[in-house]
């Protein structure tokens, strides 16, 4: 095989098949969607070729046959029908001030009207939209293709703003209820975003829509598999390894027989030749990270969250559920799904190692609110461990602790809580990318954080006393052995115990003994 384009940033579809760039084919998913169904939705997380499955939608129904050659679809559709396509995208602009909204609504029907030649005289986004949508049907004889992509973008912008928040939900409820008002005249929908917000809020008007986000049938309609990296790139793997490109970008689950690669991550990679956090990079997670410091919610507990199908869909303005935010944007996926008396749970923890990494770091930035300092501080974190430096180890966490401005705690009383302590050590561990367990379970206990580096383990114990409490962290590591489960590895295991006041808001005791 020859080396072809990137498609790096391209979303539309025919640039990447007239510019010879690489594509992976995901038309069989639209001729099954089309077997199925007449309304849909989909949510994924950003970078995930939304944008580009839509637009590939767009030039099937309009009927554009060359750009389709050698793909699936090709063979299975009728290319004498023609089908005219609606198209509208919140993709750009900034939709956080009042107004705004109405205003690109109309500006893109306003080029909608000129295009087709449409035209209408309504100030009301509804009526006029209905009336394209008829009066098309009426003109080409074929119903029309309703396609919208980042249908939640207006809603997301303004969420530090909840007044506009609602009024863009509710603005755009009305929108959207246009489309099954005109379903005679509609021969298919599809409408994709990042989260994904509760039906009753802004779906009620457009309540036949089909939602496909954790249908395992659908679960690789974005995203590349294994399969598609080792055929359709395969003139791009040569010099780089193919696990640690699977450890750093691999992992996203829809419940599907397969996992897939944020598409972002994979060609940046191909690109650039060098392992990066391309997609965490290109948004920045603020609202997340304050949600999460509000609801004290600790970084050991991101890896091991649990929810049910309605936890995970309770995403609305003053609704937000801490798994539904983590999953629906990407920061975490399904690991596990079990059925537990007819209530389906899934297990949800980081997809890879880029999340991981950077959410984590992410975490530590917020605290330490000094960038230089906090990379001074891992880098030499990690010298220190490296040298097993352990007296060094106290010295520089005491460090960490101390750095962090007074007036955080003041705002927070999560100072109280053991969490907190155990998860500054755990986002520092998982910033470096460190092979880290949290809450590994034994026929003893369970040891609240194992590191492996090195070639070495660590096994750490942490309590938050009102005083001195006389090793009893270290008591308990050594009493409960929990070293046993690691013997067998032929490692050093080293136990490390750590105990925090309240008060003085460090570290009181720092204890470590070869187990």
């Amino acid at each position: 095989m020859t080396r072809q384009r990137l498609p790096i940033g391209i979303q539309t579809f025919r640039e990447i098949r007239e510019h010879n760039c690489y594509y992976v084919d995901k038309t069989a998913y639209i001729r099954r969607l089309l077997n199925e169904g007449k309304h849909y939705f989909l949510s994924r997380p950003r970078r995930f070729g939304k944008s580009l499955f839509l637009d590939t939608l767009k030039e099937l129904f309009e009927g554009n046959e060359p750009l389709f050659e050698g793909l699936y679809i090709h063979d299975h559709w009728d290319w004498q029908v023609r089908h005219p396509v609606l198209r509208l995208s919140f993709g750009s602009g900034n939709f956080n001030e009042p107004e705004i909204l109405h205003k690109e609504v109309m500006a893109q029907l306003d080029a909608i009207e000129e295009e087709t030649g449409v035209d209408s005289h309504y100030d009301n986004a509804s009526a006029r939209l209905r009336h394209i949508i008829r009066m098309l049907h009426r003109r080409i004889g074929q119903p029309v293709v309703v396609l919208i992509d980042e249908y939640d973008k207006p809603i997301l912008d303004a969420l530090e703003v909840p007044d506009i928040a609602r009024a863009n939900r509710d603005y755009l409820r009305g929108l959207y209820a246009t489309i099954k008002d005109c379903d005679a005249h509609v021969r298919f929908t599809f409408l994709t975003g990042v989260s994904k917000f509760s039906k009753v809020r802004l779906f009620s008007g457009l309540n036949n829509l089909t939602d496909i986000t954790i249908e395992p049938r659908y679960s690789a309609v974005c995203g590349y598999t294994e399969a598609d990296l080792d055929a359709v790139f395969a003139p791009e793997l040569p010099g780089l390894d193919r696990e640690e490109i699977r450890d750093w970008y691999y992992g996203y689950s829809w419940l599907g027989d397969e996992r897939v690669y944020n598409p972002f991550d994979v060609l940046l990679l191909f690109h650039k030749r060098r392992f990066g956090a391309y997609w965490f990079e290109t948004g920045t997670p603020t609202f997340l990270i304050e949600t999460l410091f509000k609801r004290r919610v600790s970084s050991l507990e991101l890896d091991n969250m649990i929810g049910d199908d309605e936890l995970l869909s309770t995403f609305d303005v003053d609704d937000i559920a801490t798994e539904a935010l983590l999953f629906q944007t990407g920061y975490l996926t399904i690991t596990e799904q079990e059925d537990l008396g007819g209530t389906t749970l899934y297990r949800l923890g980081y997809p890879n190692r880029e999340v991981r990494q950077s959410l984590n770091e992410s975490l530590l930035r917020y605290l330490v609110k000094d960038s230089t300092r906090l990379m001074a501080n891992t880098v030499r974190l990690y010298r220190l461990l490296e040298a097993n430096d352990f007296a060094g180890l106290e010295t520089q966490f005491h460090a960490f602790f101390a750095g962090i401005p007074y007036e955080w705690y003041t705002n927070n009383d999560v100072a109280r809580f053991e969490g907190f302590y155990a998860s500054v050590f755990y986002s520092y561990f998982a910033g470096l990318g460190l092979n880290i367990t949290v809450e590994d379970t034994s026929s003893h206990g369970r040891v609240d954080m194992a590191v492996h580096f090195n070639d070495n383990v660590y096994l750490f114990e942490f309590k938050v006393v009102e005083m001195a409490s006389e090793g009893a962290a270290m008591a308990q590591l050594q009493e409960r052995r929990y070293a046993d489960k690691y013997r067998g590895l032929g490692q050093p295991i080293h136990l490390i115990a750590v105990e925090f006041s309240k008060n003085a808001r460090n570290i009181t005791a720092f204890e470590v003994a070869r187990a």
